[in-house]
């Protein structure tokens, strides 16, 4: 049934009514977004200002620690630290520095609790693991050190690798030697050498190790190497003589000792040294190329200057008992003395030896019974050990 004519009137003033309400909506949803997106901007804005006043602020504080660290003012470098970390918690660097200035401080356990926290976050960290090992070595826990130093050698460093893994491997050689580990710090320095170049004052300083290691053949290596690129290296020159001289390679000792008392002649280490070595080389009868009767004069020089030592060592000591005692030597010495001539060792030529052995004996034994020994002894004494199992 068709609908009356006022109820469409009604109709279309309800919807007039409404278009009003219609037509603003959208504008006023455009609106509201508009407000949201402003007040996002103003809280992204002042999120950004207030992270980029937190990290001036923490850059403030750890340059001054960075300045109090290097100056050596630990306690203030501390606190600079701890207020940088106030507006920066993670920040790695400000951590680490804080952990070197309460090393600075001596507050080991507190060092060590951040030094950990900082290993557990980037264990391949060169300089924590380095300070590690040293707080380790500190308190005497060898192998925990010993596994730091070679974490930090094979390590990230940020500056120059090479550098710092070299120094790195320094400072664990200088540990094994103060533990007297001294078959581990011949490893490590041998590894040193060989990654070392041809740097002479590096060389020389390897070398210096190698004696403290009691590694003279490697020692001498390094001087010699150190000396092909600086052969006016004086300290090098010394070393290699003296390495030299306790390999019993008397004749390289004799070059490089004279070397260094020529250009030191203040150097009574190895002006003494030269010594001994040139009455060594002037009086062993068994070296090559000596005319025979220069060998029978050295034989009967070396077994007077044995008698002479025989004599000094019966001298009756304090307590009044002969301070050796060996009298069979003496009587050995004594019943030998009228062969050894020239004319007796010409003859007996096997005399030479039985005359040398009873020479190296009356050392060896007296040089423990009797004190100090003359230069002519103690070369003696070397020349016996030269030929020991020959």
């Amino acid at each position: 049934m068709p609908g009356l004519p006022g109820d469409n009137l009604s109709a279309i003033r309800d919807r007039l009514n409404l278009r009003p309400y219609l037509t603003r909506e959208p504008v006023i949803l455009a609106l509201l977004s508009a407000l949201v997106v402003v007040l996002f901007l103003a809280v992204t804005g002042l999120s950004r200002l207030y992270h980029a006043q937190q990290e001036s602020l923490a850059n403030r504080w750890f340059m001054r620690g960075s300045t109090d660290l290097k100056a050596g003012r630990y306690s203030g470098a501390a606190e600079d630290f701890r207020t940088a970390l106030l507006y920066s918690r993670d920040n790695y660097i400000s951590q680490l520095n804080l952990a070197e200035a309460l090393i600075g401080l001596k507050r080991m356990t507190e060092a060590q609790a951040y030094l950990t926290n900082l290993w557990e976050r980037q264990p391949e960290n060169g300089l924590v693991n380095l300070e590690l090992a040293r707080i380790a070595s500190q308190e005497g826990r060898t192998e925990q050190a010993l596994r730091y130093y070679h974490n930090a050698i094979y390590a990230t460093w940020p500056s120059d690798q090479e550098v710092e893994r070299r120094v790195t491997r320094l400072e664990l050689i200088d540990f094994l030697l103060r533990i007297n580990a001294r078959t581990q710090a011949q490893s490590e320095l041998i590894a040193l050498a060989a990654n070392l170049g041809d740097d002479p004052s590096e060389q020389a300083r390897v070398g210096d190790l190698f004696v403290k290691a009691q590694d003279d053949e490697h020692a001498l290596a390094a001087y010699r190497m150190s000396l092909r690129s600086d052969h006016r290296n004086l300290a090098a020159t010394k070393g290699a003589g003296l390495a030299a001289f306790e390999l019993g390679r008397y004749g390289i000792a004799q070059r490089y000792l004279q070397a260094a008392v020529a250009a030191d002649p203040q150097d009574a280490q190895s002006a003494a040294r030269l010594k001994i070595t040139e009455l060594v080389l002037r009086m062993d009868p068994f070296q090559r190329q000596i005319s025979v009767s220069r060998r029978d004069r050295i034989v009967i020089q070396a077994f007077a200057a044995a008698g002479e030592r025989l004599k000094f060592c019966s001298t009756p000591n304090a307590s009044g008992s002969p301070a050796n005692g060996q009298p069979d030597l003496t009587q050995s010495w004594e019943t030998m003395k009228p062969h050894i001539t020239e004319w007796g060792l010409r003859r007996d030529p096997d005399l030479v030896e039985t005359a040398m052995e009873l020479v190296f004996r009356i050392e060896r034994e007296t040089s423990t019974a009797c004190g100090p020994a003359a230069e002519t002894d103690t070369a003696l004494l070397l020349i016996a050990k030269l030929h020991e199992g020959s």
